[in-house]
């Protein structure tokens, strides 16, 4: 049983990082070209980047914990709780940090929006996996999704519609 939880946990946290991938290097990448007291140089920022993945880790946790504890079954119920957690944590984090930093508000909004989505994903796979569905299947579905939010930055990358990291 801890052995099938941590791999729905893995699953769960592969999918988060795969939308994550595409927020921060498509739909939001411009938001982080601009000057900013709040946010760290893209150098520094690059580096950190497995910091903020760990973090993902530990919200993946929290969020198998209670699809299994609360007994959700099914990706919709685990999409609909994973998106009501994903509004709720980052909410109560972005009104924080509205009140106490520089942070520009869309900003803060494109991460709301974005990591509310993230756990949207993550509860639909652990509400599957809850449900009997087969781990290996759910896996590489994960991938795949982290495949294609990779292709669509890519893309958006290219095209212009997102600029490119530079370091």
């Amino acid at each position: 049983m801890v052995g099938r939880r941590i791999r729905i946990i893995l699953i769960a946290w592969i999918a988060m990082v795969g939308i994550d991938f595409f927020l921060h290097g498509g739909l939001l990448a411009r938001l982080y070209t601009r000057e900013s007291a709040f946010l760290l140089p893209p150098a520094e920022a690059f580096r950190l980047i497995p910091l903020g993945y760990l973090s993902f880790l530990v919200l993946a946790v929290l969020l198998v914990w209670l699809v299994e504890r609360l007994d959700i079954s099914g990706w919709r119920p685990g999409f609909i709780f994973g998106l009501k957690l994903g509004a709720l944590t980052w909410g109560a984090l972005v009104l924080g940090l509205l009140s106490i930093s520089t942070a520009d508000g869309d900003l803060l909004l494109g991460w709301f929006a974005g990591q509310t989505l993230e756990l949207g994903a993550a509860g639909a796979f652990a509400g599957a996996a809850f449900a009997g569905g087969s781990l290996r299947g759910l896996f590489f579905r994960a991938l795949l999704l982290v495949v294609v939010m990779i292709v669509l930055t890519v893309i958006m990358q290219n095209t212009g519609l997102a600029p490119a990291a530079t370091l």
